[in-house]
């Protein structure tokens, strides 16, 4: 009985442990190493280009107050601008055809074009009817979404131009120990519909791959182990130790 008994604890603390191999990020980083840096010269930043269906804060200051007012005719006055709501009130919506529908100017393409590509071909529209104004631009609906083996998912509000998978997760309070680290699902809005790219965190191409960097609405999918069911995310030592003690104590009895 005390052979069975050590036998079930080898076994349960076998199955209980998660191999370092299997949460640990980048694990073949140092194969790129040069001395003590390591680069990594195929990764890149994609720019995000405008859809239709986003969302384009739009703001226009000028010298003049007075000539500013055309500009914000799209605004919402009951709302403050300060809050997330306000913002994306008084934001532009970009229709089917990629146009916007600039006060004063009217319709403006802006489909295709990066966030700054879209300020540089407003600020020179804007120069063409007032002088001395100062165009900014900014994407609205910029939300990821964290799934699965996450410690905090949810749906998260990007306020910067671009973010990686790994600043993802961090907003998520990074990965839970049984997280299949192997495959992450990230799911894309196409213009053709969805695509679905898998990526390899433990994996140092990451870093050059398509889906390294996100884009708004990405669907980061993180799924479970194979071996889940079969582990303890706190082992609980204690009641082991606990079990085991009682029974040798009733076995040394019955003797």
């Amino acid at each position: 009985m005390k052979r069975i008994l050590f036998f079930v604890f080898i076994a349960l603390m076998a199955t209980s442990c998660v191999s370092l191999k299997k949460v640990k990020y980048l694990q073949d980083a140092e194969n790129y190493s040069k001395g003590d840096k390591t680069e990594f010269p195929n990764s890149h930043t994609t720019d995000y280009r405008v859809q239709p269906g986003d969302n384009l804060y739009i703001d226009v200051k000028s010298l003049d107050t007075k000539t500013s007012n055309p500009f914000l005719a799209n605004q919402t006055m009951g709302y403050q601008m300060s809050t997330e709501a306000g913002v994306y009130l008084n934001s532009y919506l970009v229709n089917d055809s990629g146009y916007i529908n600039f006060p004063v100017v009217g319709k403006v393409m802006v489909k295709g074009l990066t966030v700054n590509d879209v300020r540089d071909r407003l600020q020179k529209v804007v120069d063409e009817y007032f002088q001395f104004t100062t165009v900014t631009v900014k994407l609205v609906n910029f939300k990821i979404s964290l799934l699965g083996e996450v410690e905090r998912p949810g749906t998260y509000q990007v306020y910067q131009n671009s973010i990686n998978v790994f600043q993802a997760i961090s907003l998520g309070g990074d990965l839970t120990n049984f997280a299949n680290r192997k495959k992450i699902s990230v799911i894309r809005k196409t213009k053709d519909g969805s695509s679905i790219h898998t990526i390899n965190l433990l994996k140092s191409d990451i870093l050059t791959s398509d889906a390294y960097y996100l884009q708004p609405d990405d669907i980061v999918y993180v799924e479970p182990m194979s071996n889940k069911n079969f582990t303890f995310e706190a082992f609980p030592y204690a009641i082991l130790f606990s079990t085991i003690s009682t029974t040798l104590l009733i076995l040394n009895f019955l003797k």
